[in-house]
């Protein structure tokens, strides 16, 4: 019998496939969003060009290529593209390294990522893909700016940043390591720069109000995005600054804690602290203080676990509920991304400020306590609703949502608080000091302010430069022949912007280029983005349930707003994948432990790969990859290839496969599968169905009476299995005397033939199938063990012996076990 071949079968399916533009999806001439016919979007998350394709790929883009595969012979149009999130630090740091371009790092990884995919055999419409480092595409990044500029949603302003004083530039979270560069190890300073901002903030109630559209996405995301936009009410009082004429705001939902202040906390980025301490005796040491700890992240800052830090400014302000002086101090379990920057601390009612107090010595006074009055170990954190107000005035006795309510009101009357919403979403700070960017197309002149580049100059193309490291400044600023310039508004000379955008930028709008990657007049024609768009299937990993997504869900109410799209939300359903662990441990070069695709690929074959990824578990958990999986789904390939190459060989049926066992198996497997991947949206459990119906099979192929139900269920597993194997499908379907499996209708499954009038028994000795037979609906469990004691084969492997334990699961399976 011919040998599987997976190399030779798997190249000719795609040079059959790339030639025949398979998986192309042209727009329709006329785009109407109202037409009727059944069209849906799927797509996986874009990849960085950072490096080759690893197993996190693979599970990706196959989950999209199955829902691809079953939507489209489902009778769906599936617009299902692919693209590159090219700029960003990986491939810039590479060429610091390497010393070449980053373009020319990018394109190699690109180079290598298409071949990858296409030899994985991913049904992707490569005739829309895009790279956000090509000019024709950010292009429109500039010109969705300057829209949001124009709409007020772009503003610069001045902010802290974290500055490697050795490497002169300015650093990203994830490159600060225990508060040193990561690069030089050098010691992290704060420093304040000018820097672009999109305001976020001003959505942060669509955000989380219009979650309701979603139709499907993790609880975990919604959960992970309500809490970084952070929503709460509450009250806005001001502490007056003792010495000074100004007063700090402070944002509480707890306004009848305010009697139990006892101190005072200013997050060490807050922009009154030199103005506080400036000719003072701490002003030395302060400063000093939020210099060391600029370079802490704002996770690291928040764990409860971290030792409390903190220095006095010499400073008070007086608390607005009784007058009392309140010092103030500058600690780092505070920060600016939260609330005002500033809190009034409680230590007997907050575990850090509890903490704080306790390490410094400063006052707890208990002003909650619970409604019976129990005494209580502090610090005393009420989550229960049952509790009152003690030492608070007037307000002592009253139940904690009344004492709330009644100090917020006489703050509110008095004037020295009111009611508000506070919010932890803080505006994407989206400007970066990097070359390997988009140009941010503006152009400061002395006379205008900040002017807009003229959209018909767009792209404001990347200069080349000699040096792409950074040193004080952007390296863009190194290119003076390209900084220089004039100003489009008066004429006057004037200089380019040299910060370039966040790469989060470029992935906020790509899916929406996709419906339209050609189009020169547009970023996308808003007919086309309303026909596709939303996407129906999104897929990728949970890390970014926050930035990205929320961007992205931001970027698309922005251009709905402003009439460019006619829809508010980008993804109506999002899907989260898990990671693929090996020796106990996430996959990584440092530790050694990469399987890299390639080398399984040219082993085993794509398919094997492709089936073993989805087989090794529900694809949204971890799972551990096992050398001995792969080679199983190898053995299982070559076991349907052998099976169908003897269908082959007996000849085309000459009718219908009549009613029996293995023919309403097939019907069932078809149902279990299509709901599986449709309704329940599990991938590994319907190859677990196919293998079962297979093993039917090879029981039946013997037996001259069943050889047109035998045809008929191999047909239906090599049908059922395409979206996972397409090479190895398309081959036997192809052997079998049928053409174009990837055309053919999904299978439907026979109502009349999933009855459970009667069901299939399967006998087992010792554990192992040895038969199967269609037996009445109802019959008991020792019915059923005397049937299958009584079968022929099964009487041959118990040898003449008794079972010394009978295993029955009814409706389904009788073991009977010998020694």
């Amino acid at each position: 019998m011919e040998r599987y071949d997976p190399d030779a079968i798997e190249r000719k399916w795609q040079e059959t496939w790339a030639r025949e533009g398979a998986f192309l999806v042209p727009n329709p001439e006329r785009a109407d969003p109202a037409d009727p016919a059944p069209r849906t979007y799927v797509l996986e998350m874009l990849p960085y060009p950072s490096g080759d394709l690893h197993m996190g790929h693979v599970l990706n883009y196959t989950l999209g290529d199955v829902v691809t595969h079953v939507r489209r012979r489902r009778g769906f149009t599936v617009l299902r593209p692919m693209g590159y999130d090219a700029f960003g630090l990986p491939a810039e740091n590479a060429a610091i390294r390497e010393g070449g371009h980053p373009r020319l790092i990018t394109e190699r990884n690109i180079a290598s990522i298409r071949a990858q995919a296409k030899r994985m055999g991913w049904a992707i419409d490569w005739g829309r893909e895009i790279s956000t480092h090509e000019p024709e595409y950010y292009r429109w990044t500039q010109w969705l700016f300057l829209e949001l500029y124009e709409a007020g949603l772009a503003y610069r302003r001045e902010a802290p940043v974290k500055w490697c004083p050795n490497d002169q530039t300015v650093l990203a979270n994830e490159q600060v390591v225990e508060g040193r560069c990561e690069r030089c190890g050098a010691e992290v300073e704060a420093k304040s720069l000018e820097q672009w901002f999109f305001r976020i903030t001003a959505y942060a109630d669509r955000l989380l109000d219009e979650m309701v559209q979603l139709e499907s996405w993790p609880e975990r995301v919604l959960t992970m995005q309500r809490n970084w936009i952070g929503r709460s009410h509450g009250c806005e009082v001001v502490f007056e600054v003792e010495g000074l004429e100004t007063g700090i705001p402070v944002f509480t939902t707890r306004p009848d804690t305010l009697f139990g202040a006892t101190f005072f906390v200013l997050a060490p980025e807050h922009p009154l602290i030199p103005e506080l301490v400036r000719g003072t005796s701490q002003e030395a040491a302060v400063l000093d203080y939020v210099r060391r700890t600029a370079a802490e992240s704002a996770v690291e800052r928040a764990d409860p676990a971290k030792e409390k830090t903190g220095v006095f400014t010499g400073r008070h302000v007086a608390n607005p509920v009784n007058g009392e002086r309140l010092p103030v101090w500058v600690a780092d379990y505070v920060v600016l991304e939260y609330g005002t920057g500033a809190i009034m601390a409680v230590p007997a009612h907050d575990e850090r400020d509890f903490a704080f107090a306790t390490r410094f010595g400063l006052e707890i006074r208990q002003v909650v306590e619970p409604a019976d009055g129990s005494a209580v170990e502090l610090p005393y954190v009420e989550k229960t609703g049952s509790a009152r107000s003690v030492g608070s005035g007037r307000f002592s006795g009253l139940a904690t949502p009344d004492a709330i309510r009644e100090i917020g009101a006489w703050l509110e009357d008095d004037g020295r608080g009111k009611a508000a919403v506070g919010y932890r979403l803080r505006d994407w700070l989206l400007s970066r000091q990097r070359y390997w960017g988009c140009p941010i197309p503006i152009v400061h002149c002395a006379a205008c302010g900040p002017v807009p580049v003229p959209r018909d100059e767009l792209p404001v193309l990347l200069p080349e430069v000699d040096d792409y490291k950074p040193r004080g400044r952007s390296p863009l600023a190194a290119a003076e022949s390209w900084v220089a310039t004039a100003c489009p508004r008066c004429g006057a000379p004037a200089r380019r912007e040299t910060d370039t955008m966040d790469t989060f930028v470029d992935s906020s709008w790509y899916f929406l280029r996709y419906a339209d990657p050609r189009n020169d007049r547009a970023p996308v024609a808003r007919e086309i983005a309303d026909y596709w768009l939303p996407v129906r299937q999104y897929i990728g990993g949970i890390e970014h349930a926050i930035l990205h997504l929320l961007y992205a869900r931001f970027f698309t109410k922005v251009l709905c707003d402003l009439g460019l799209l006619g829809f508010s939300e980008p993804f109506l359903r999002l899907f989260n994948q898990g990671m693929i662990y090996y020796l106990g441990a996430k996959m990584s070069k440092s530790k050694g432990n990469v399987v890299a695709p390639d080398s399984i690929v040219e082993r085993f074959g794509a398919d094997a790969l492709r089936l073993y990824i989805l087989f090794m578990g529900p694809a949204e958990d971890d799972k551990e990859w096992q050398d001995t999986g792969i080679e199983g789904t190898y053995r299982f390939l070559g076991r349907l290839w052998r099976l169908a190459l003897e269908v082959a060989a007996v000849g085309p049926p000459a009718a219908e496969p009549p009613d029996g066992p293995l023919v309403r198996r097939a019907h069932a497997t078809i149902a279990k599968v299509t709901d599986d991947l449709e309704r329940r949206f599990q991938f590994n459990t319907p190859i677990a169905a196919v293998m079962e119906l297979v093993n039917d099979v090879y029981l039946a192929k013997d037996d001259p009476a069943q050889v047109r139900a035998v045809r008929f269920a191999t047909e239906t597993a090599i049908s059922l299995i395409q979206p996972y194997a397409p090479h190895v499908a398309e081959e036997l379907w192809e052997r079998l005397g049928n053409e174009r499996l990837w055309e053919q209708p999904w299978p439907e499954p026979d109502p009349g033939l999933l009855g459970r009038d009667s069901f299939e028994l399967v006998v087992q000795v010792n554990g192992k199938v040895r038969e199967r037979l269609e037996v009445e609906a109802g019959l008991s469990d020792p019915e059923l063990v005397e049937l299958a004691r009584t079968l022929p084969r099964i009487r041959a492997h118990l040898e003449g012996k008794e079972p010394s334990r009978v295993i029955v699961v009814p409706g389904k399976l009788v073991n009977l076990v010998v020694s």
